[in-house]
């Protein structure tokens, strides 16, 4: 039997890890298979954008909740890119462009995205097509990604032809 002690104690920390979930920042689905994210690229003819960051970089903060994530819930951008993110510090496993396990930091490293924020969009064989490093002027942030974007779409399409 439990003491009402131990009792108020396992009740605050429940309340505790709810909390926490609930407060953890959102954020852009994170890789776990690049060869899926290419199919679907292919697919859509949309590039793959790559946020990569560092779970202690405000910059990199700003530009997810300031930028991406508005963008990845925005129904405009649905087909017209894929949004994911790689933790430029983490040695989670995941699957490369060619099939190869690797981490995301190795991921990273590869891409030389060693300064955060870099957003790197590729084609769906794994080319780079534009990369945006740091978080630069925020008043016209948007209109840079946008831009971006836009090119590298262009590119794909060029390409398909």
């Amino acid at each position: 039997m439990l003491s009402i002690n131990k009792f108020l104690l396992l009740i605050l920390l429940a309340i505790l890890g709810w909390w926490v979930t609930l407060s953890k920042a959102e954020g852009l689905p994170v890789i776990r298979d690049l060869t899926i994210e290419a199919k679907a690229s292919q697919k859509l003819q949309a590039p793959i954008l790559i946020l990569f960051m560092s779970k202690y970089c405000s910059y990199c903060e700003q530009a997810l909740q300031d930028y991406l994530l508005p963008m990845h819930h925005d129904t405009a951008y649905k087909g017209k890119v894929i949004l994911r993110q790689v933790e430029t510090g983490s040695s989670e496993r995941i699957i490369d462009f060619k099939g190869k396990v690797t981490t995301q930091r190795d991921l990273a490293g590869r891409y030389r995205a060693l300064t955060v924020p870099t957003i790197i969009l590729f084609d769906s064989k794994g080319e780079e097509l534009n990369r945006i490093v740091g978080l630069l002027t925020a008043d016209y942030y948007l209109a840079h990604l946008d831009g971006a974007i836009d090119e590298a779409q262009a590119r794909i399409k060029a390409t398909a032809k």
